[in-house]
């Protein structure tokens, strides 16, 4: 889910629901939290897409989505689609957004180049990850980590917010193509928590599936698994649950758990050891000061 269109939505029922109850909107819950959830979303489930929250007590009437929000956090992920084991890693939480310019977890540094209410289009370069030669079978190659060209659109209705995505990957990795699509339900429980649940699936062309989940002839000689080629085809399904809760008006702490399914012929590689994995991500953040702009 794109994160500028994520916070506008939350600041949209947020003063939905203070008008409703006759006060002021208050967004100082917005103004605390943000790269946490960004993080939680793009890498314990990787594929829900990208979730933040701010805001300050001035978007009222027009709300702006510059932000600085750093922290750190960890996952705990599988070391490949697929594996048998586990990994923890430390890692940062960054959500910044300065005019047309972005960037987190799930869709870079890059432009958006719309940014209204209800509708976001941009474009960046983001990362794609690859597996370590000691975290798959003896004889198998290891896939280093790489990037990738990304565009993106997102739209909101109500509270759902849908989001399209597509990578081209050009450096490392598998250089194969990834479409992406995610559906997302933020929940506002109080003034200092929001539950979001969301639905993610993903489609791969023959290069990505091939060069991640295959096994050429020469690997299977030495690894004694079966030769495997991948296909284009749908690769994966993902369920994600993330809660974000503010401390202050600027510390906040997110986590987020899931799961990914593998889909189709990527389920039958020699490689993949388990389907259906879980994933998880915690994080604290904190949120600098953004620059006064509009005042008079």
């Amino acid at each position: 889910m794109n994160a500028n269109l994520f916070c506008l939505t939350v600041d949209r029922l947020l003063q939905n629901r203070a008008r409703a109850r006759g006060k002021a909107c208050v967004s100082s819950f917005l103004k605390a939290v943000g790269g946490g959830a960004i993080a939680a979303t793009c890498l314990a489930g990787g594929h829900a897409g990208a979730q933040d929250l701010s805001g300050s007590r001035q978007s009222f009437e027009k709300p702006s989505n510059d932000r600085i929000v750093l922290g750190i956090g960890a996952a705990v992920t599988p070391v490949y689609q697929g594996a048998d084991d586990y990994r923890v890693l430390p890692l940062p939480a960054i959500d910044i957004v300065e005019g047309p310019i972005y960037a987190n977890f799930r869709n870079g540094v890059g432009l958006n180049f719309v940014s209204r209410p209800g509708f976001t289009i941009g474009s960046g370069v983001t990362f794609m990850p690859g597996y370590r030669r000691r975290d798959v079978p003896e004889g198998v190659g290891r896939l280093t980590s790489g990037a990738g060209a990304r565009v993106f659109a997102a739209v909101s209705s109500g509270r759902v917010i849908a989001t399209l995505g597509a990578t081209q990957g050009f450096v490392g990795s598998t250089r194969g193509f990834i479409a992406d699509a995610s559906l997302s339900y933020p929940i506002i429980a109080s003034r200092k928590l929001i539950v979001t649940p969301s639905i993610a699936t993903s489609f791969a062309d023959r290069r990505h599936n091939d060069r991640y989940f295959g096994i050429s002839a020469a690997e299977a000689r030495v690894s004694g698994l079966t030769a495997w080629r991948g296909k284009a085809g749908f690769k994966d399904a993902s369920t994600l649950l993330t809660a974000i809760y503010r401390l202050d008006d600027r510390i906040s702490i997110s986590g987020s758990v899931g799961a990914t399914r593998l889909l189709g012929r990527t389920a039958s590689s020699p490689l993949v050891k388990h389907r259906t994995l879980p994933s998880g991500f915690l994080s604290v953040t904190y949120r600098l000061s953004p620059k006064a702009r509009g005042r008079r």
